[in-house]
């Protein structure tokens, strides 16, 4: 070899070195579906702060895929399909049927499903401590919720017994939920000495049937996602009728809603974030056991509740977690 091709071969495996040690070293990028059943994220309801604080970071060492349904149930297989397809490491799934879409979609992939009621009933896992297959995640089941909304209603209703009920048949992504959730709420009612009259919602139009028996009154809001699509028609409506709403989301407090009571969102997500973590870290969904929710808030909207005339009780306000004036 003479010495022009040796010094010629010699840089040439100089620089070879330090860009084969680079793509050792340079980490894979892991990918995260997020399927829902939303319109989009919301300041509360986003997996993104959680896992900065793990340390992953978009557009560094995690890519995320988000697939919204805009409040179309039947658009979730679809979307839960494209996720498959892309063969992303972990989906992360926003309510029941979102996970029901993802785990029709995949039995390998693991799915992280939040804000779903009844895990079991749904047929997404075979037991709480023992989920079995490819899924795990956290469940809003949690005993009394309807008791501690319906008692914030008759707190600032306190001259009238008959509140309205305002759900979503299907909401939770299996009848057993479904139907525990009801049956909770009538219980709750009858304790309290309250009378309670179901809406469903099927169309817009029953928002205004239901502001319509509850005037006099007031409406308590049931969870379902497509109610939270609708929150800003539903505190419109409320608004134009005059009737306090207590709902089970911060967004509708936040926009014109009267009270909230819910599960801790920021909360809830960052927790999922940490099963997010350890799946990416070789862990596996059967291993990690569903969690209940441990953080709630309850939110009043001081401007709105004397916009209708009430006057919140000093000890309501000193419980609330926030007080939008």
């Amino acid at each position: 070899m003479d010495r022009r091709a040796f010094l010629g071969t010699l840089a040439g495996g100089l620089l070879a070195a330090p860009l084969a040690a680079e793509a050792q070293q340079r980490p894979k990028t892991a990918r995260i579906g997020f399927l829902s059943l939303s319109s989009g994220p919301t300041p509360t309801m986003d997996i993104s702060p959680g896992l900065r604080e793990l340390g992953w970071i978009e557009g560094q060492n995690i890519a995320v895929e988000y697939r919204w349904a805009a409040g179309r149930e039947d658009q979730l297989p679809t979307l839960a399909a494209e996720l498959v397809r892309l063969k992303v490491d972990v989906i992360v799934t926003s309510s029941g049927l979102a996970a029901q879409a993802a785990k029709r979609a995949t039995a390998t992939i693991p799915i992280v499903a939040t804000f779903v009621a009844d895990p079991v009933g749904a047929g997404l896992v075979a037991s709480l401590a023992r989920p079995g297959g490819n899924i795990t995640g956290l469940t809003t089941l949690a005993a009394g919720l309807s008791a501690k909304r319906l008692e914030l209603l008759k707190a600032v209703v306190s001259g009238s017994t008959r509140i309205t009920v305002l759900w979503q048949r299907g909401a939770l992504g299996g009848e057993r939920a479904e139907r525990d959730m009801v049956e909770e709420t009538q219980v709750a009612g009858r304790t309290l000495g309250l009378q309670l009259r179901f809406v469903e919602a099927r169309r817009p139009d029953d928002f205004e049937q239901a502001m319509t028996e509850a005037r006099g009154g007031g409406l308590l809001v049931l969870p379902g996602p497509k109610l939270f699509e609708a929150r800003r028609s539903i505190v419109a409506h409320a608004a134009k009728s005059r009737v306090p709403v207590v709902y089970p989301w911060r967004e509708a407090a936040s926009v014109g809603g009267l009270m909230s009571y819910s599960t801790n969102f920021p909360d809830m997500y960052r927790r999922a974030a940490t099963y997010v973590d350890k799946i990416l870290k070789g862990a596996k969904p059967a291993d990690l056991p569903f969690e209940q929710p441990t953080k709630f808030e309850l939110v009043i909207n001081l401007k709105t509740a004397k916009a209708l005339g009430l006057s919140i009780p000093p000890s309501l306000l000193a419980r609330a977690d926030q007080v939008i004036e």
